[in-house]
C-alpha cells in the first residue's frame, strides 16, 4: 500500500520524500491518502503527536490541486494560534518549493502587502485564524465568491481546541456562510492528537454539511513514556546556598540562590533544550525570572524565554527560534500557546508546573518531548503552602498533587480522555454572528436575517421567537435599526461594536497597554503599575518610566532582579471523572512508580490525613463551630450546581450563614446550631424532587459570562446559563454516590 500510495502521490512530493530520506510513509499519511484519493468524504486524522497529521493532511491535498488547479484558494486552513499558522507557513513553503501552488498565510502579524497579494490573485493555500477569516467574511463580502469561489478542502487544525467552544461554533457558522455564498461543499479535514470520543469529533467536524465523516483507524506502536512527579512546600521558607563546583571555585566560593523548588527546577531543565508548562502567565514570569537569577549566580548563559500571548510576536519568535536552534540547550516557560503542535524542535524533557487542567492537556504537553524515537520525558513539579496542623482539614490537602496523580492514572490506566460537551445556546456568538451577517451584507430583511442565521449549524437550539425577541431588543438598544423600507441595519451603536478589530474574536478582550523598552516591543499587560514601580514581563524586570494613557504604551527599562508579577488566571472546566479518580488516590494504598521522595511521603501523608478524619469514607464532615465541609467530588459544573442548590433551597431550612470553597475541591459552609445531621438528607430529598437548573438562578438574575452577553435579553440568557453551565441530572448522579 505504501508504494501504490507514493506512486499516487505529486512528482514534486515525491522529490521532497526523496530529497529529505524518507524511508516510508507513516501509517496515518496512509490512511489518509486512501480516504482523501478513494473517496469524497471529509477526514477526521486523529493520531498522536509527531506522527505526521499534518502532512497525512496536505501530501494528498496538494497533490489534488496540482492534478486539478482551482480558479480560486484551493485549501484554507484554519489555525487556533498565530504560532501554530507560522510554523505551519514555513513547512509548507519548503514542500512547495517546486511546485506551482502559493501559500499565503494571515493574521494580524502578516504585512498587508502579503495580504493585498493574496486579493489581487487568490490561489493556493490560505492559512487563517478564525478572528481574520471573520475580517474577510465582513470587509471582502464582495470579494468573497472571487476568493473561494473554487474552494476545494477546509483543514482544521488542533480540532480538540475548537469543539465545545465558541471560538469552534463561530468557524462552523463562517464555512456555513461561505457555503452558502459560494454554493460549494469543500471537504473538511480535521487534525488531533487529543480526541477521546471520535464520534463527537465527527458530528462537530461534519455540522452543516451532508458528506460522511471518515476516521481511519491508525495503528500505532507503543510509546516509551518516562514520568516523574516532586512536591514542594513553599511560602516564607528561606533561601537555600549551595556552592557549585568546577572552574566557578577557582575565583573563590560561588554563591547560588533559590527556594529548594525553583532549584530543583533549574537542575531539572540545566543544559538541556527544555519545556516547561504553567497554567497561567503569573507562573510563566515568575518560574524563568527565578532560573534566570540562579543561572547569573551560577556564571551560566541566559537561555531563558517566556512564550504567552501577551508577550511581543518577535519575542515569541525568538523563544520558538531558540527551542528550534540545533543541540543548544534552551529553555522556554510557556502556557497554551506552545501546547499546540508548533514545532520547536526535538526537546528533552517537559516539565509541568503543578497539574495541567484535564487530561486531554497532559497528552498534548507530553507530546511535545520525545520524538524521533526517543522515550517522552516529562516531569511533574507541585508546590503547596505549608499550614500549620491546626489549619481546617481542606486546607491541609495538596488537590493539585492529587489532581496530578489522578490525570496520570486516567490516562497509563485507561487511555481516558475528556469528551467534549458541545453548547446548546452560545448567545454571545449568536449576536457576534447576527452583527457580522448585518455588517457584510449592508442591510437585510428581518425574515432573510433569521432565516440566514438559524440556518447555521450552531444555533440549531436557538427558537425563532426566542431570536426575534433578540432582534427586538437590539433594535431598543440601538445596535439595529429598522428603516422605513422594513429592512434591518447597524444602529450607531452597533457599528461601535462592530467596527472595532476586536469584534472579530468572539472570546473576551482585554485592551492591554504596550510594554516598550526604546522602539522594541516587549509584550502587553492589562494595568500600568505607577511610574517608578516595576513588574515583570518575558521573563525580566522593567521599571516604568513613562505611561501613555491616550495610546495605551509603557515606556520602561530594564532592571535587575524580581519583580511583581500582574496576571491572574485558572484552568477551565475539570471533569467529574478526574474528581473521582482523585478520591479513589486518597482511598487506594498504591505507590505510583513515578512519584519521586517528597511526592511519596506527602500523599502518604494525606492519605493518613484522610483515614483518620473519615474523609475517605464520608463525604460531609463537621468541622467545629458549626462549620462543616462537603467534599463533592464532582467536576466544575456539577459542584457549581449544588452551590446554588444549597444557596437557593437550603439557606433557611439549615439556617446557612455562609456557603464557601473553591470549586471543584470542597464547600465550605457555616450551619445554624444543632443543622449538621440534617445536611446530607436535605440535599438528597432535593435531588429527589423536580427542581430544574433555571429554578437554581434567582428572579433577576442573568449571567453574562461571554463576551456579548450584555446585549442579550436576559430571558434567554438564563435559559443558556441554566443548559450550559449548571447539571442538576449529573448532580443526582453524583449524589447517589454519596455515604
Amino acid at each position: 500500500m505504501s508504494d501504490r500510495t507514493f506512486s499516487r502521490l505529486a512528482p514534486f512530493i515525491q522529490e521532497y520524500i526523496y530529497h529529505h530520506n524518507w524511508s516510508e510513509l507513516r501509517p496515518v499519511q496512509i490512511a489518509a491518502c486512501k480516504v482523501i484519493f478513494d473517496t469524497d468524504a471529509h477526514l477526521l486524522v486523529a493520531a498522536g503527536t509527531a506522527s505526521g497529521k499534518t502532512e497525512a493532511a496536505f501530501l494528498p491535498i496538494l497533490t489534488l490541486l496540482y492534478e486539478n488547479p482551482p480558479q480560486t484558494i484551493g485549501a484554507l486552513y484554519i489555525g487556533p494560534i498565530k504560532a501554530l499558522i507560522n510554523d505551519q507557513f514555513a513547512r509548507l513553503n519548503d514542500l512547495l518549493k517546486e511546485a506551482d501552488i502559493p501559500v499565503c498565510h494571515w493574521h494580524g502579524d502578516v504585512s498587508q502587502s502579503r495580504k493585498k497579494q493574496l486579493l489581487k490573485n487568490p490561489k493556493g493555500i490560505l492559512q487563517i485564524t478564525p478572528e481574520s477569516l471573520e475580517s474577510l467574511l465582513i470587509n471582502r463580502n464582495n470579494d468573497l465568491m472571487r476568493l473561494f469561489g473554487d474552494l476545494r478542502f477546509v483543514i482544521i487544525d488542533e480540532v480538540h481546541a475548537f469543539m465545545g467552544s465558541e471560538r469552534g461554533c463561530q468557524i462552523l457558522c463562517q464555512l456555513s456562510r461561505l457555503q452558502s455564498l459560494t454554493q460549494t461543499q469543500p471537504r473538511r479535514v480535521g487534525l488531533s492528537a487529543t480526541l477521546g470520543d471520535y464520534s463527537m469529533a465527527e458530528k462537530w467536524l461534519g455540522s452543516g454539511s451532508d458528506k460522511l465523516v471518515i476516521t481511519p483507524e491508525i495503528e500505532g506502536g507503543k510509546r516509551l513514556i518516562k514520568l516523574a512527579l516532586e512536591h514542594f512546600y513553599v511560602g516564607g521558607e528561606v533561601l537555600r546556598e549551595t556552592n557549585r563546583q568546577g572552574a566557578k571555585e577557582a575565583k573563590g566560593r560561588g554563591e547560588r540562590k533559590g527556594t529548594v523548588y525553583e532549584e530543583y527546577v533549574f537542575n531539572l531543565s540545566k543544559c538541556r533544550k527544555c519545556l516547561i508548562f504553567a497554567n497561567n502567565k503569573r507562573q510563566t514570569e515568575s518560574i524563568i525570572a527565578s532560573l534566570r537569577e540562579i543561572a547569573v549566580n551560577e556564571g551560566l548563559a541566559d537561555i531563558y524565554h517566556v512564550h504567552h500571548g501577551s508577550i511581543s510576536a518577535s519575542l515569541r519568535q525568538a523563544a520558538e527560534n531558540a527551542m528550534r536552534e540545533g543541540d543548544k540547550p534552551a529553555v522556554t516557560a510557556a502556557t497554551l500557546t506552545l501546547e499546540v503542535g508548533v514545532d520547536i524542535g526535538h526537546l528533552e524533557r517537559v516539565i509541568q508546573l503543578e497539574s495541567p487542567p484535564s487530561v486531554a492537556s497532559f497528552l498534548q504537553r507530553l507530546g511535545r518531548s520525545g520524538r524521533r524515537g526517543a522515550a517522552a520525558d516529562m516531569r511533574f513539579v507541585c508546590t503547596e503552602e505549608k499550614v500549620s496542623a491546626s489549619a481546617s482539614l481542606e486546607e491541609q490537602i495538596p488537590w493539585q498533587l492529587l489532581q496530578c496523580i489522578a490525570i496520570i492514572q486516567l490516562y497509563l490506566e485507561e487511555r481516558w480522555i475528556e469528551p467534549i460537551k458541545p453548547i446548546k445556546y452560545p448567545l454571545s456568538l449568536l449576536y457576534h454572528q447576527t452583527m457580522s451577517i448585518l455588517a457584510a451584507a449592508g442591510e437585510v430583511s428581518p425574515a432573510a436575517l433569521a432565516k440566514q442565521v438559524l440556518s447555521l449549524p450552531s444555533f440549531a437550539a436557538i427558537a425563532l421567537e426566542d431570536f426575534r425577541l433578540l432582534l427586538r431588543y437590539l433594535i431598543d438598544i440601538n445596535h439595529v435599526q429598522l428603516t422605513e423600507e422594513n429592512k434591518l441595519i447597524l444602529g450607531l451603536a452597533g457599528e461601535k461594536v462592530v467596527r472595532k478589530f476586536q469584534f472579530y474574536a468572539v472570546f473576551p478582550d482585554n485592551e492591554e497597554y504596550v510594554v516598550k523598552h526604546a522602539t522594541t516591543e516587549i509584550g502587553s499587560i492589562v494595568m500600568p503599575p505607577p511610574i517608578g514601580n516595576q513588574f515583570a514581563l518575558a521573563g525580566k524586570a522593567w521599571e516604568v518610566l513613562e505611561v501613555d494613557f491616550r495610546k495605551k504604551i509603557i515606556l520602561v527599562k530594564q532592571v535587575e532582579g524580581k519583580a511583581s508579577i500582574f496576571w491572574r488566571g485558572g484552568s477551565g472546566n475539570i471533569h467529574t471523572r478526574i474528581l473521582q479518580r482523585m478520591r479513589q488516590v486518597l482511598q487506594e494504598d498504591v505507590e505510583y512508580s513515578y512519584l519521586q521522595k517528597n511526592a511519596l511521603k506527602r500523599l502518604q501523608k494525606v492519605r493518613e490525613l484522610a483515614r483518620n478524619s473519615g474523609l475517605d469514607k464520608q463525604n460531609i464532615l463537621l468541622l467545629e463551630n458549626n462549620k462543616c465541609c462537603i467534599f463533592p467530588w464532582m467536576g466544575t459544573v456539577a459542584y457549581r450546581t449544588l452551590e446554588r442548590l444549597l444557596n437557593s433551597w437550603c439557606r433557611e431550612s439549615l439556617e446557612i450563614k455562609s456557603i464557601g470553597g473553591v470549586n471543584p475541591y470542597f464547600l465550605t459552609i457555616k450551619l445554624g446550631k444543632d443543622k449538621f445531621r440534617y445536611l446530607y438528607d436535605e440535599i438528597v430529598s432535593l435531588c429527589e424532587q423536580r427542581i430544574t437548573a433555571e429554578d437554581l438562578l434567582a428572579d433577576a438574575e442573568a449571567p453574562e459570562i461571554q463576551k456579548y452577553d450584555r446585549f442579550i435579553p436576559h430571558s434567554i440568557l438564563r435559559k443558556a446559563f441554566a443548559s450550559d453551565y449548571l447539571d442538576m441530572e449529573e448532580l443526582k448522579q453524583q449524589v447517589k454516590k454519596w455515604q
